[in-house]
């Protein structure tokens, strides 16, 4: 077998993910945490840096990235510390951020994804906390600096708590790194302490990306590629990065390590700076904050709130209801979803797979018209079961409950009123339903023979004409029994 060009290269991704907290207040002062206010409104002198202005740390904030480092099988540092990263830019008010270099609160985790690739063990580097910058605006232009007219600055975002998570360079390919932001998105949801808005940058994707020739052992040039600001992003971005270092490698150009930026609209990346190191910004202990030592009490507290991960949930899914993987991955997206389901499956007294069905099959159909997640919508999780169950009992048909189930959708109101509004009431008595069905062989003498015939194809006209007779309103199984029992057995 012949060796394609991407054979010949390997490439190795190691990724940098922010999470900004779902806390009330900023990390070291009392603003209030929020989205979309008019600029430069929610600071004050310590998120600013004025002088003489000292910070004071978020306990909540803390608690959360405990809570994220052990959910993802981290070490709680017996001893962490905050430190000065110093650099300028417009975001940045104090000229430096508060973050942690050396000492993070957690270290040394792993993640297990799956996917086509097999599955994969993703290292956990370390699990530190920081504070988020300002947001710069830069109008005119392509709307990057390099060729703006001039920039705004809104220090809102200032100082809002941020938890970066380093992952070890175990990736190795576009695919595993969508799969692994998708899996760490669904266990920050879980654990309720972001709302990982990627639109909204409250969870943001940098990587590390190197494409080295198969069989070395030393990476690659350490390129980093920003502005990724969606699961999909990640993916196209990472799939034409490792194809620009492939294709310069095989050229013979020289590769720099640097820091580039992904357009989405192009689907390319482009040159941002030359990528600085440790070294560059001045790190040293922040002198106004004590260090963390966390006791053993208070880290157990913490593991003990831990809710149910959503590996462990896919697993009891697959335990407790019977379901395929391909059914426990959607069903588990969201822990909204996967509570909605759980609901639902409570509710309804048959088969847990038939109430998949409806909501993968038909519910997903309506929220994604009305571009809204399930815990919006006015349909509940007990009223999908009595929906389901209406049809289990023969009282409307399968037709007849999708209609019923768009104006649950849209009213809110219960399966059973809705019904009996528009006139839906499935004909399951045998005698009434077997007159129907004499009239149509009768009108039908043709059609009917070819089935007598052994030709079973046509019977489906025939349960169609019976079906518009009674309005849709016939129980179609017991159309069919009706029918065969009278042209075929």
């Amino acid at each position: 077998m012949s060796m394609t060009a991407t054979d010949l290269y390997e490439t190795t991704v190691g990724l940098e993910i922010h999470v900004e907290l779902a806390t009330a207040s900023k990390m070291f002062c009392g603003c209030p945490v929020t989205f979309g206010q008019e600029p430069n409104t929610r600071t004050c002198p310590v998120c600013l840096g004025l002088p003489g202005s000292l910070p004071v740390a978020n306990e909540r904030a803390v608690e959360h990235t405990m809570k994220i480092a052990l959910a993802l099988d981290c070490r709680i540092a017996e001893h962490s510390l905050f430190h000065r990263k110093n650099y300028f830019y417009p975001d940045m008010p104090k000229n430096y951020q508060i973050s942690q270099y050396d000492l993070p609160l957690g270290y040394a985790g792993a993640v297990e994804i799956t996917g086509g690739f097999g599955t994969t063990r993703v290292g956990i580097t370390r699990v530190h906390l920081e504070e988020d910058t300002g947001k710069s605006i830069h109008v005119g232009g392509s709307g990057r600096i390099h060729d703006s007219h001039y920039s705004l600055e809104d220090f809102n975002r200032a100082g809002t708590p941020l938890v970066e998570i380093v992952t070890e360079p175990d990736i190795h390919s576009a695919e595993e790194a969508r799969a692994f932001v998708n899996e760490l998105r669904a266990l920050l949801e879980s654990l309720g302490v972001s709302d990982v808005r990627m639109e909204e940058g409250s969870l943001r994707v940098d990587a590390n990306v190197s494409v080295r020739r198969a069989g070395e052992t030393a990476h690659g040039v350490k390129v980093e590629v920003k502005n990724m600001n969606s699961v999909r992003s990640v993916g196209r971005a990472l799939e034409y990065e490792q194809e620009r270092q492939r294709k310069a490698l095989e050229s013979g150009e020289r590769l720099i390590q640097e820091t580039r930026h992904f357009d989405e609209k192009s689907g390319t990346t482009s040159s941002g700076r030359a990528k600085e190191v440790s070294s560059d910004y001045r790190y040293f202990a922040e002198p106004d904050l004590v260090p963390f030592e966390p006791t053993a009490e208070w880290i157990e507290r913490i593991k003990s709130s831990l809710p149910e991960l959503p590996a462990a949930r896919r697993e009891r899914f697959v335990a407790q209801y019977g379901l395929g993987s391909a059914d426990v991955e959607v069903l588990t997206s969201t822990t909204s979803l996967a509570d909605w389901f759980e609901a639902a499956a409570a509710a309804y007294k048959g088969e847990p797979k038939k109430v998949v069905n409806w909501i993968v099959a038909d519910l997903f159909r309506l929220l994604n018209e009305a571009g809204i997640e399930v815990g919006a919508a006015k349909i509940s999780p007990a009223q999908l079961a009595r929906l389901v169950e209406l049809v289990d009992s023969g009282a409307i048909s399968g037709k007849q409950a999708k209609q019923v189930l768009g104006d649950m959708f849209a009213t809110g109101n219960d399966p059973e009123a809705i019904a009996a509004e528009r006139g839906m009431q499935q004909i399951s008595d045998e005698g009434a339903l077997d007159l129907v069905v004499a009239e149509v062989i009768e009108q039908n003498p043709g059609v009917a023979d070819k089935v007598r015939g052994g030709n079973i194809g046509p019977l489906g006209f025939l349960v169609g004409q019976v079906m518009k007779k009674t309005k849709g309103q016939a129980n179609p199984g017991l159309v069919n029994d009706l029918l065969r029992s009278k042209l075929v057995e």
